[in-house]
């Protein structure tokens, strides 16, 4: 039997102090990847009202467009990849948000997070079988929520306003800001509020009409959805000006039946003031003033809480055990429907239409129509084979996002991986290491490659500013200095005010790296330094762009230099490069662009190197695994063998 509803409301308080206490570090790492970018939460039932909350909250501190689905709206429409996908379920058990998971792992969004609150369900299994995906555990104190959301919902949207208020540099810690919202988890707020006075007139009417501001827009949501999923009444919902489009007239002709709930913070004061009082004075009337300080919208959702659970007394009705009849248990089993199939095209797998969708921006449907499709396959036949009839000597790698994921690049790589690193330096291939980091990639190299080989393994360093050996701790030297055209460089980027407030900025001899503050954007910053360095005659130096940072680069470094030190060794030596960021202006995209180039995610538009043929719904470091798994040794070197990653 599902839990009364005021033992929940009990609950209240300790998963405030839950919020307060929750580590959010990975949550952290995940908006900052979402800030940049526009948002889609999605959400069932409870879920829902969260999915509002998310999106409410990315568009207040990112000034991002963000939008709320339902798991039948994702699988059946189309999504933008450049985009970020936020699935929220309690549970983690629902049909629903597990097929609209699977239907998101294969459109490929850039970036796609889960929020759940259960570790043991299919939901989670499959985000582990795809490590790109965020997954984050968050388990309430009150455990599973009754026949409502509650403390999920509750602890959910606060540790989102938590997460993005830290990210973005909120100038007061949450519990001095949101300290007034402590007094709405109590069940005494009712009374000192005197909140059952004041509203008990609105349920001798069948329909509430709720007035509110974008800042209050999340409780009036969550109030229609529990008065809707608990059989509590009518709601009608609109902000205080989109109510005098036609919305009033409900209340000149319905006004005996209805009553009016207005959800007031200050910046909407005025304009309340001024719409209530041009009601009818004989339809009731109740104003909630909510906290001046904290999240309005966290202290309108708490105030749902407390309105539903006195609807429920009003009606004869406990919203946490309303009863559930048959068919609506019938209803829940029900199975969402499919992700439309993919059509295959002839002399296509699956594996080589994702690759053409992703080099050329574009569906298969939508190549076919353009007549462009035969273009990008004939293309995708050609690098093949030149790919695939080649033995390679050597193979360099690009480290943070290709051997080890870029969020968890302090880890180890995955254990397949080190297998076959080793593997592959124990049978005398070459294998080189081309990353923009500095001795932290030889100590995590030492840790997993026997000492004995450390003489054949090359790293370049700092983007190839530095070359040196897996056996030798004395390169790179580390000196955090400029010199020469990046000296004058590093000057006016630090004088610069925009730079000196969102990035923290190293200078090296060869390489200035700039890694934005919390709540900067990427995009914006690349854009700027771009902008900043021509306008100071330094066009001559590049600007790289990884996951995390900026790297601005001498006219001298490049990841290629790994390769003139193997044409040293052997001047015809053909090379195997694979990393993840092979897109103009990524920090691979020079390492990328020969002929004998695999990325394990975002790729060039050079229809000639750069694919990407990592299966659907993958990338990363399990891309990496499966071209790993696609070698064999043969002939002194490594080739991919016929017939694989097809």
């Amino acid at each position: 039997m599902a839990k009364p509803y005021a033992s929940e409301i009990d609950r209240l308080s300790e998963t405030f102090d839950w919020i307060e206490s929750a580590d959010i570090t990975a949550l952290q790492t995940a908006i900052a990847t979402a800030s940049s970018l526009p948002l889609v939460a999605i959400g069932s039932g409870g879920s829902l009202s969260a999915a509002h909350g998310l999106a409410g909250i990315h568009r207040a501190f990112t000034r991002k467009i963000s939008t709320v689905s339902t798991p039948l709206e994702v699988i059946r429409e189309p999504i933008e990849r450049n985009s970020t996908h936020w699935l929220l379920s309690a549970g983690g058990r629902n049909v629903d948000i597990l097929a609209a998971a699977k239907a998101l792992i294969q459109r490929e969004p850039k970036q796609l997070a889960v929020m759940t609150g259960r570790n043991d369900t299919k939901l989670a299994e499959l985000c582990r079988a795809h490590p790109f995906i965020d997954l984050h555990i968050f388990s309430p104190p009150a455990g599973k929520d009754g026949f409502l959301a509650t403390n999920s919902l509750f602890g959910f949207v606060g540790l989102f306003e938590r997460a993005y208020g830290s990210h973005f540099g909120a100038k007061k810690a949450w519990a001095a800001t949101n300290a007034p919202l402590r007094e709405l988890t109590k069940r005494t707020y009712i009374s000192d509020s005197q909140l059952k006075a004041r509203t008990d007139p609105l349920w001798d009417r069948t329909t509430t009409v709720i007035l509110h501001g974008p800042s209050t827009r999340l409780g009036a949501i969550d109030i229609e959805s529990k008065f809707t999923e608990a059989a509590l009444g009518s709601i009608q919902l609109a902000d205080f000006r989109n109510f005098a489009h036609g919305r009033h007239h409900w209340l000149a002709k319905r006004g005996g039946d209805s009553g009016v709930l207005a959800l007031v913070i200050e910046e909407d004061r005025a304009l309340a003031e001024k719409t209530l009082a041009l009601l009818p004075t004989d339809i009731p009337l109740a104003i909630l003033e909510m906290p001046e300080q904290g999240s309005a919208s966290l202290a309108s959702l708490l105030v749902a809480f407390h309105l539903t659970g006195l609807a429920g007394m009003a009606r004869g009705i406990d919203p946490g055990r309303p009863g559930v009849p048959m068919f609506g248990r019938e209803l829940y089993r029900l199975r969402p429907p499919r992700t439309a199939a993919i059509k295959r095209l002839p002399g296509l797998s699956a594996r080589d239409e994702v690759a053409i969708e992703r080099k050329a921006g574009e569906t298969i449907d939508r190549l076919e129509t353009l007549e462009l499709r035969s273009h990008w396959q004939n293309h995708l036949k050609q690098f093949r084979a030149q790919i695939f009839n080649t033995v390679f000597p050597a193979v360099v790698l690009d480290y943070d996002g290709t051997v080890v994921e870029t969020r968890s690049r302090w880890d180890p790589p995955a254990p397949e991986i080190r297998e076959k690193l080793r593997e592959l330096v124990d049978a005398g291939i070459r294998v080189c290491i081309a990353t923009g980091r500095g001795k932290s990639a030889r100590h995590a190299l030492q840790s997993i490659i026997a000492k004995a080989h450390w003489d054949r393994v090359l790293i370049g360093y700092y983007n190839g500013a530095e070359l040196g050996r897996l056996s030798d701790n004395e390169i790179p030297n580390g000196t955090c200095e400029a010199v020469g055209s990046l000296l004058a460089a590093a000057d006016t980027l630090r004088s610069d005010p925009e730079i000196s407030q969102t990035v923290v900025q190293e200078d090296r001899s060869f390489q200035i790296t700039l890694t934005a503050k919390p709540g900067a954007h990427l995009s914006r910053l690349h854009d700027h330094v771009i902008g900043i360095l021509k306008k100071a005659n330094s066009g001559q130096l590049t600007v790289a762009k990884s996951g995390h940072s900026l790297d601005i680069l001498a006219p001298s470094v490049s990841k290629l230099n790994v390769h003139h030190a193997l044409y040293e060794i052997a001047p015809k030596m053909p090379i195997l490069s694979i990393g993840d960021s092979g897109a103009l202006y990524g920090n691979d995209h020079a390492l990328l662009s020969g002929p004998y180039s695999l990325s394990v995610d975002k790729i060039s538009s050079d229809p000639t190197s750069c694919w990407n043929l990592g299966s659907r719904g993958q990338r990363g470091p399990a891309v990496l695994a499966e071209y790993f798994s696609a070698t064999e040794l043969a002939d002194g070197g490594l080739r991919l063998r016929e017939g694989a990653l097809k």
